[in-house]
């Protein structure tokens, strides 16, 4: 990254300012603008998240907020209620209260003298999630906005269900909100009242699991705030981005299709990243592409930033299986609009293992013949090398080689392509099907294999079976009873050179990424009758954007930092023949580190455990441990939160332990041992 300090405008920075909302609770700001603002206001351009400006966000806030204060813009950047030195308690995401809030704080912004009254809003993830939902409510003031690395369907393409499956990263992630929300504000900046802040949070905390365990359908609890209920309810213009190492890839290109404002689409090869930020690279310079956005849409400047396709994408090469890629080989295309007429699907049968040719897909009466029935029973460590739902890049966590799954599944291979096959897109399967078992699940993955047989997964998709007809009133499946299902797989743009397999894997389990259902299910195929359906690309087709659209990555210099203790991650995959217990560990510690403008020190561990043994489908378990610690003089307090799932045919089972420490004597302790029924899951 190139770091600017010359930039057009003298900046001056507010590094806690308090915003009061309607019932009292103060919300804390740190703010950058133009000194010029002052006198001659500007747009003000908000991010909106739970993560602690002061420290554990302040490296990153200080590329970007500065960067763009620093082009002609106030730059504000506040902790949710509940959150860094903000007051009250966060209970939970996405609450009414926290998107009323979000309109307070516009509000307040567009009064302020520095502020010509025009605001967007920007951010990644919860940030993003933030934005598109608050823009949704139409907030007066709000020009645009620009998110990345989020979703516009918080049950079906979230981190919590993936088609009516319970995701792991509904327990990982909801343990990383146990702690962070539990985490005191600093003293310095509210004084003396921070230890009865602290314990306010403390006392009303409970782990989010149980919340989002206890709404297994799709009901109004996931509709709230999810923008595809009613996309015409967003009415300023989006500039939207993700990646497709992210687990959030689908939703730029439905946004595409489903809004009717302004709106442009960016997919790079990154995972959960901003793309100035991104890995794998290459990552880009979006804090430019931000500028040019905000100065049309903020400040009217007729700069040509809506010209050219709707959708900017990053199409991958082909590469060897890895955990973990600094660079992604490929090339930027670009798309007219979404759906692109360019794209074509293509419907491919499934025959004896194999992927037939498009032309094979009916018979000469049009109607697909009916094929014998092929089987499988997967083992439940099928999954074990899937990696995370969503790559966060620390430790690797991309799927490593599919031959490891693909003997514990069915494996439909193309054959050697005789020359190159892009897609771009979601494919998708549909199969006809029978099960052994009332609840069962089905996989299904698309990979590129190598000539010499690694195979490089591409994209994947879950659907809990009992969700074929529908996620808001599942049914329990008739063993033995045939059933159509189709199984949307991931969004992504992949090139598949010549000598190169297709091959789709479908298996019964895919643990830790999914949950198991209750009981292992024998699946039944109907060859000829199933397809697979790629969306085409023409490999002649113009790309429709420069080599290189975009400039290097910018951002202002990051405050310093000292690493005090080394950070560890690790990643691991076990397996013990002698009781077949078999455990996937992941660490993820930051290490210590010194906040040099303000003398704090910071440390974050977090410690996912996921086991199971055999093939006991109820063995299946997983733990979040999260350590947070913040130091200063003689100010040192600690969190540690752990969260265990574990379940057995009929009922979860979540246990919970909150503790908080002032040096090494605890001042808070709290336990949860509570069980949550399974619904057809």
């Amino acid at each position: 990254m190139r770091y600017v300090t010359n930039l057009p405008y003298a900046t001056k920075e507010e590094e806690h300012v308090t915003i009061p909302m309607s019932d009292g609770v103060r919300l804390s700001a740190h703010i950058w603008r133009p000194t010029s603002s002052d006198h001659e206001p500007v747009p003000a351009v908000l991010e909106y998240i739970p993560y602690r400006k002061r420290d554990l966000t302040a490296v990153r806030d200080s590329i970007h907020h500065p960067y763009l204060a620093g082009h002609g813009y106030a730059c504000v950047r506040v902790d949710l209620r509940g959150t860094g030195d903000s007051e009250g308690v966060l209970r939970d995401e996405y609450l009414e209260r926290e998107q009323a809030d979000a309109e307070e704080v516009l509000a307040w912004l567009a009064e302020q003298p520095w502020c010509d009254g025009g605001t967007g809003m920007m951010g990644i993830s919860w940030g993003a999630f933030a934005a598109l939902q608050v823009a949704a409510r139409r907030p007066p003031g709000l020009k645009a906005i620009a998110i990345a690395s989020f979703t516009d369907d918080r049950h079906a393409d979230d981190m919590h269900y993936m088609g009516g499956a319970l995701l792991s990263d509904n327990l990982a992630e909801a343990g990383t909100m146990f702690a962070y929300a539990t985490c005191p504000p600093d003293p310095v900046v509210v004084g003396e009242r921070w230890r009865e802040m602290w314990h306010e949070r403390l006392e009303h905390t409970e782990p989010w699991v149980l919340q989002w365990l206890r709404h297994q359908r799709r009901d109004d609890y996931w509709r709230h705030a999810s923008v595809c209920e009613d996309y015409a309810s967003v009415r300023c213009p989006v500039l939207a981005s993700s990646g497709w190492a992210d687990g959030y890839s689908n939703a730029v290109t439905r946004l595409l299709g489903n809004l009717d404002v302004p709106r442009k689409g960016l997919i790079g090869p990154w995972s959960h990243k901003f793309p100035h930020l991104g890995e794998p690279g290459p990552a880009i310079g979006y804090l430019q592409e931000l500028v040019r956005w905000w100065d049309h849409w903020l400040k009217g400047v007729d700069n040509g930033v809506m010209d050219g396709p709707m959708l900017r994408t990053w199409m991958q090469e082909s590469v060897p299986p890895s955990t973990s890629y600094e660079e992604r080989p490929g090339r930027w295309v670009g798309e007219p609009d979404w759906p692109s007429p360019h794209i074509q699907p293509v419907v491919h049968p499934l025959t004896r293992h194999t992927i037939g040719r498009p032309q094979e897909a009916t018979t000469d009466e049009g109607k697909a013949p009916d094929g014998d029935a092929l089987t499988v029973q997967s083992p439940l460590s099928v999954g074990q090398f899937g990696g995370k739902w969503a790559s966060y890049n620390a430790p690797p966590d991309l799927p490593y080689d599919q031959r490891e799954e693909d003997g514990g599944s069915l494996v439909f291979d193309t054959e050697p392509l005789t020359e190159q096959v892009e897609i771009l897109g979601s494919p998708s399967v549909e199969l006809d099907l029978s099960v052994s078992e009332p609840v069962a699940m089905v996989a299904a993955r698309l990979s590129d294999v190598s000539p010499d047989g690694a195979a490089t997964r591409v994209s994947y998709g879950i659907l809990n079976l009992t969700r074929i007809d529908s996620t808001e009133a599942p049914e329990p499946l008739e063993p033995g009873r045939r059933y159509r299902a189709t199984i949307p797989l991931n969004g992504v743009a992949q090139a598949f050179p010549p000598g190169h397999r297709i091959r789709l894997s479908l298996s019964t389990s895919y643990w830790p990424l999914a949950w198991p259902p209750p009981k292992p299910a024998l699946l039944s195929v109907h060859e000829h009758s199933s397809t697979l359906t790629l969306p085409v690309r023409p490999v002649d087709e113009p790309d429709e954007v420069p080599s290189s659209p975009f400039g290097e990555p910018e951002g202002t210099p990051p405050l310093t930092t000292s690493q005090l203790t080394p950070p560890e991650e690790r990643w691991e995959v076990k397996r013990d023949l002698v009781d077949y217990h078999a455990e996937l560990d992941i660490v993820k510690d930051r290490g210590t580190v010194r906040f040099d403008d303000i003398g704090v020190e910071t440390g974050r561990r977090a410690h996912e455990r996921y086991t199971a043994v055999a093939d006991e489908f109820t063995s299946a378990s997983g733990e979040s441990t999260w350590t947070m610690r913040f130091q200063r003089d003689d100010w040192d307090v600690r969190v540690v939160t752990h969260t265990q799932l574990r379940c057995d045919e009929t009922d979860f089972f979540v246990d919970a332990t909150l503790d908080a420490y002032e040096a090494d004597r605890r001042v808070f302790s709290r336990t949860w041992n509570e069980k949550v029924p399974r619904d057809l899951l």
